[in-house]
Parts: C-alpha cells; structure tokens; sequence
C-alpha cells in the first residue's frame, strides 16, 4: 500500500518521531538502510521499541536488489528506516524512483541530520555552500573532487560541511581470490585523517584563489546528536592533534571571512592555545 521512508535522527532508537513510529508499527516489514550512516544503538533496541523485526538492507539490498524491499509494497506498508534524514543521501533517491515505477506510494517522514546539527558549532547554516565527501584514499586511488567543490565556496566567502567516509561490508579480495566471501571490519574516518587528505590535495593544487593550508580554520565534529558529542574549532594544524573520540566524524572547513557573531559563537570550542584566540 506504501512505501514509508523515515528518517530516525541522530542519536537513539528514541529520536524517531511519533508520526515516524506510528507508521513503523503499521508496517508488514521494516529495512533499517546500514551503510551511508549508523546509529549509536544497535538493531535490538529499535525492535524492541517497534515490536517489529528489523532487517539491515545493505548497499547491495537497497541499490542493486530494490525489489527485495518492494515486493508486494502496492498491497502492504513498507518501511525502509534511513539514520538522519531521508532525502540527505542520493542512494534513496534510486530507490524512490523505483517505486514510482511500480505505482507504489511513498511517504517521507523527516528527521534531525547532520546537515542541520552542524549549526550546532555557531556557524550560520545561511554561509554554507555545497556539501562534500572525502572518500578514504587508497595506493592507487586519491581523487580531489571536494577540493574543488572547496575553493569554489571559499572564494564565494562560504563554509563546506565535509561528509566523512563510511566503509561497511567492505569485501576481503584476498579471500574472494580463494573463493571465500568475507568482508572486512567496518572503518570510519576521523577527522584527523579527512584533514591530512585534505593537505595533500592542497599542496598538489598551489597557491591558487579559494585553496586552503594548515592555517585555515576549520572545525572538527563527533556524534553531533549525541549526549557526548565533541566539537572542537581550530586551524587544519591544530585539530590534526586532537582527539574527537569515537565515530561519527564530520567537518567544516571555514571560509575566510568568518562573521564576527559566528566567530564569538565558536569561542568556546576553541582549542586550548589556539592562534584563532587572539587572532580570529
């Protein structure tokens, strides 16, 4: 009968909202998305609150297996539970597509993200241009899209909200070399390693208009949502030092005229002995 899409927020199986939870319990099944963001709390929690079974729909499930999700939607409800918001990743963008093709109906139900949470740090959400990923480098592969994307909203004097990247059921090709289907732990990136990426992409592009350096002010942020959630504001130079604990990270990289009530706003996540102390 429909295809709900809801957005679970940031922190626990209790930022779902009621209109979000009403339409779960009215589910024949429910498919918590587990690979563009996580929860903090396990798949147990939220069936205990739904008093339903919860499958996780991996990459695979919901890019490449969609009718899987969709079967029989056009005669029962469905739910596909997305951490955060909805709509702020294109994956679901597919899946939605897909059922419209089938004539099944969709319902969004939004949520807290990170998109929003970011203002948390005091910058204003109106000075933001574009988003970026920063994918995990690999030996043979180190792209400088976001740099791009960067220096382009720094020289229109706006901040860039990072997206840092998530590797979940990451295949083990030793072991499919053997014919062995293993997947290796899950990896998130850390704001130190986003920050050490970005100053190699930095040093390969020069001094051209919009690029950055280990001056730039930046702000780091883990488990935004979270009861310990963890922002800390500094320079590229100063925040690779630091400790922001465990995932998820994001970051912010400032652009270089920071408003004055942005700057006051952030005085408080101001790393100890920072040079932005006495030169905002």
């Amino acid at each position: 009968m429909v295809l709900f899409i809801i957005g679970l927020g940031m922190g626990t199986e209790e930022d779902i909202t009621l209109r979000g939870l009403n339409a779960v319990k009215s589910c024949t099944r429910v498919y918590l998305e587990a690979y563009t963001s996580i929860l903090c709390v396990g798949k147990e929690k939220l069936e205990a609150l739904y008093g339903k079974e919860v499958t996780l729909a991996s990459r695979e499930m919901v890019e490449s297996e969609s009718d899987t999700i969709l079967e029989n939607a056009d005669k029962d409800n469905v739910a596909m539970l997305v951490v955060g918001d909805p709509v702020c990743a294109t994956t679901h963008t597919d899946i939605m597509i897909r059922a419209r093709e089938l004539n099944i109906p969709i319902r969004l139900i939004h949520n807290a993200s990170v998109m929003g949470a970011a203002g948390a740090c005091g910058l204003h959400l109106y000075n933001y241009g574009a988003t970026v990923s920063i994918p995990f480098y690999t030996e043979g592969w180190r792209p400088r899209s976001f740099w791009d994307k960067v220096a382009y909203n720094r020289k229109g004097g706006m901040h860039t909200l990072a997206l840092l990247d998530i590797k979940t059921r990451e295949p083990d090709f030793e072991a499919l070399a053997k014919g062995r289907k293993v997947y290796l732990p899950p990896r998130f990136m850390t704001v130190n390693t986003a920050l050490e990426q970005m100053l190699e992409a930095s040093e390969e592009k020069g001094d051209v208009e919009g690029n950055y350096n280990a001056d730039t002010l930046c702000v780091g942020m883990a488990r935004l949502g979270q009861d310990d959630q963890c922002i800390k504001v500094g320079s590229i130079e100063e925040l690779i030092k630091e400790d922001f604990g465990e995932p998820l990270h994001c970051l912010v990289i400032c652009a270089d005229d920071v408003h004055e009530l942005e700057m006051e706003a952030m005085k408080c996540f101001l790393v100890k002995g920072s040079r932005y102390e006495k030169n905002p």
